[in-house]
């Protein structure tokens, strides 16, 4: 690792103020951040430690769901609130990496970090989620920019995401076998606005909508309405694990078997 000062502040303020420093990063749950820093891939003037902030826990106030940023996976994973009110999410929380990655690692670390096959960021597309911050509320829509880019200002922290609860929903990942990150990953939200279909793993520039699904399940949800939808293999991600191509497929593929296990 590369020298950097090490900052553990009490309060979101002081939190924020830290961040405003010039190369500061953010330890949330560090499940990427650490192996990066091990790595050398990142050369931080000082890493900020949010764990002392006290945002971790899950409330539901109606038909919203609100967890707090510092959240592990398997709390959600385990939570009864989430499990009555947005099944779909404590079964994705339960499929993240494995045992070690879903006790540390946490909600606001996987959205801040943004990465195009990480399982959160489709849930909140999805079922169109706010992020609040120390400084504003941020809707899905606006806060996904690009591959590991989001709307977070370099002083900004998320705080908490609050969810709507669907009318019904699920996530199906087609994932990798050792790091269990979804090649390509389908969270199908039936809800108060509308269908919303968000797709991760597959594009180059992160999650998206996929929204010739979301026409099509419109007017009948159910895996017969997306026999003729299909997505093209243009700017699809390609690797050793799956060709553009293959990734197009199993867009299908995931988004037909998500619709099927809707509830």
């Amino acid at each position: 690792m590369y020298d950097f000062s090490y900052v553990k502040p009490g309060s979101v303020a002081d939190a924020a103020k830290a961040m405003g420093a010039e190369d500061a990063k953010a330890l949330a749950g560090g499940m990427t951040f650490i192996p990066v820093l091990k790595q050398r891939l990142n050369k931080p003037s000082a890493v900020v430690d949010l764990s002392g902030l006290g945002l971790s826990g899950i409330s539901v106030s109606g038909n919203t769901v609100t967890i707090g940023a510092m959240t592990t996976h398997v709390t959600v994973a385990n939570s009864a609130d989430v499990k009555a009110k947005i099944p779909a999410l404590a079964d994705l929380a339960g499929g993240i990496g494995d045992i070690q990655v879903r006790h540390r690692g946490t909600i606001g670390g996987s959205l801040a970090n943004n990465d195009p096959a990480a399982c959160y960021p489709s849930a909140v597309l999805a079922l169109g989620a706010t992020i609040k911050t120390n400084k504003r509320s941020i809707a899905a829509d606006d806060y996904f920019q690009g591959m590991f880019a989001t709307a977070l200002e370099a002083d900004e922290i998320i705080t908490a995401v609050e969810f709507p609860v669907p009318e019904k929903a699920a996530y199906e990942k087609f994932r990798n076998p050792a790091s269990r990150y979804a090649i390509v990953g389908a969270f199908v939200a039936k809800t108060a606005g509308g269908v919303r279909v968000a797709i991760t793993g597959a594009g180059q520039g992160g999650v998206f909508r996929h929204t010739a699904a979301e026409q099509a399940l419109s007017s009948n949800f159910s895996e017969a309405a997306l026999a003729n939808v299909s997505h093209g293999a243009d700017g699809l991600n390609e690797d050793i694990h799956a060709s553009a191509e293959y990734r197009a497929h199993l867009i299908g593929v995931t988004t037909k078997r998500a619709v099927a296990k809707a509830r």
